[in-house]
Parts: C-alpha cells; sequence; structure tokens
C-alpha cells in the first residue's frame, strides 16, 4: 500500500475497505494476513473479490435507493385530479407548478418522478391530495 499512510491503530478490514483510495487489491498487497486468509479458502477470484468489494462500498447507498424505491412505489396508486389547478398552490415551487401543470400526472408517483419536482412539493401534494 504504497503512497498511503500507515495505520498505527487496529482498525477492521471492512472499515479499511469502506476508504474510496482503498482498492480490495491493496488491502491483499497490504495485509500478509488477509492473503494468507484468501488463499486458504481458495478465494481469489478476481470477480468474486471485485463483488465483494462493490457489496462492501455501496451497501449502504443500495439500501437507501432501495428504500426510496419503495416509497415512491407506494405513491403508484395515488390518484391526483385530472384537471387540478397547480397554479393555485402557492406552497409549491414555481418549478413544481409549472411542470405538474403541463405534464398533468394521473398519480403521485408520476408526480414525483417529474424533473423539477422535489421531495418536499411531493409531501405537499400528499397532504393535500389527504393521501
Amino acid at each position: 500500500m504504497t503512497g498511503r499512510q500507515d495505520i498505527f491503530q487496529k482498525v477492521k478490514i471492512i472499515n479499511l475497505l469502506l476508504r474510496p483510495q482503498l482498492s480490495i487489491w491493496d488491502l491483499i498487497e497490504g495485509i500478509p494476513e488477509l492473503n494468507h486468509f484468501l488463499s486458504s479458502l481458495n478465494a481469489k477470484d478476481p470477480e468474486e473479490l471485485e463483488q465483494a468489494e462493490i457489496k462492501v462500498k455501496y451497501e449502504n447507498y443500495i439500501l437507501k435507493e432501495q428504500e426510496i424505491a419503495e416509497k415512491l412505489s407506494k405513491y403508484e396508486h395515488l390518484s391526483l385530479k385530472p384537471d387540478f389547478d397547480y397554479n393555485s398552490m402557492k406552497s409549491l415551487s414555481i418549478e413544481a407548478r409549472e411542470k405538474l401543470s403541463k405534464i398533468m400526472p394521473r398519480t403521485l408517483g408520476q408526480a414525483s418522478r417529474i424533473s423539477g419536482v422535489s421531495p418536499a412539493d411531493t409531501s405537499v401534494l400528499m397532504i393535500y391530495f389527504g393521501h
């Protein structure tokens, strides 16, 4: 692990792998015990190790995106009035009013995916329409 700052305290390998400047290959190269452990498991397939690294580094992001997708899917069945005057809702951003008036989404889910309609705008719509 040349060109990197030495570590003088105990740190879990998984926490090292979370650092963007370190890869699984850096750790294998720099930590003989890890290299030996993976060799004993016969776990040196580059694709498997890369997949493990991706899972460790991005697991929290993936979980967060899944939560957002689940929340948005709940909005899909919430209907909006087809001829609603969004310009009358001063609590919506100007951009949201313009986009919603032009597109006239049928559901809250559709409205939430419109560029320029913020999560705050979506919340206002949800409250206004009593969902």
